[in-house]
């Protein structure tokens, strides 16, 4: 009698034990960033980008989602992927462009926690299949990829504003209002599902391969994917067939 009651207790920490060890890698992440170990810090972030695809999925087929998890996992995410990145970017390449570095830094971080903000007064009155503005833990993932890829400090002025544009470019993504996919719609329970098995280990196979370049253009991938979604919108709408002529207004 008591068992099934005992499991749903013991299921419903799992999805916090997730979210938890998302906060523990971001917090890694920062103590690396101050020991200069950039290299190290940008792999504790996929991690945590990781468990934050992991935690929400776990409280779905547990059935245990509360408000309480999805409040810890918002805090979780404002250090994970808001702090630990712009931390990281900031002591990687905007050190080099001092007085506007750091406000490229913050501008990351308050714009992340707008994103999270919106997302948790929106969450159940959108389109599941998309996120309305780049979600946090891509903009992190972005940031950590292009450290990944390239581990050196960034010490000439004209690479740090590079960086610097790339970092505000996300910050405002991030609020904006173009759609993303969710990948949400993916069921592996459908009958056609071994397609998408097979490309989600192909992907896993070349991250395995060249995981720098993988990993960067799949950020890079993503990132460009709304922008691009929403040119595409816009051409086909101006590029639509013309008004019907109701008979008798031609001349």
């Amino acid at each position: 009698m008591n068992s099934p009651r005992r499991f749903r207790r013991g299921a419903s920490i799992l999805p916090s034990l997730f979210t938890t060890g998302n906060l523990f890698l971001g917090f890694w992440a920062i103590i690396k960033t101050l020991d200069g170990r950039y290299a190290e810090a940008a792999p504790l972030v996929a991690g945590a980008i990781v468990l934050d695809l992991l935690d929400g999925r776990i409280a779905r087929l547990t059935g245990t989602a509360s408000e309480f998890g999805a409040q810890l996992d918002s805090l979780s995410d404002a250090i994970s992927f808001g702090v630990a990145p712009a931390l990281l970017a900031f002591r990687w390449a905007l050190e080099a462009v001092p007085r506007v570095g750091w406000l490229a830094a913050f501008l990351f971080v308050m714009c992340g926690v707008l994103r999270l903000a919106r997302f948790n007064v929106q969450r159940h009155v959108v389109d599941a299949r998309y996120f309305i503005g780049l979600p946090i833990p891509a903009a992190a993932g972005q940031i950590a990829a292009l450290v990944y890829f390239f581990p050196d400090t960034v010490e000439a002025r004209a690479h740090g504003l590079l960086v610097l544009g790339i970092v505000v470019g996300l910050s405002f993504l991030m609020v904006s209002t173009l759609r993303y996919w969710s990948f949400k719609g993916i069921d592996l329970r459908r009958r056609r599902s071994y397609i998408n098995v097979l490309g989600i280990a192909l992907l896993f196979l070349l991250i395995a391969v060249e995981p720098a370049i993988m990993l960067l253009a799949a950020s890079c991938f993503y990132t460009l994917s709304g922008p691009v979604l929403h040119a595409a919108g816009l051409f086909r709408r101006r590029s639509g067939p013309p008004p019907a002529v109701v008979a008798g207004e031609a001349h």
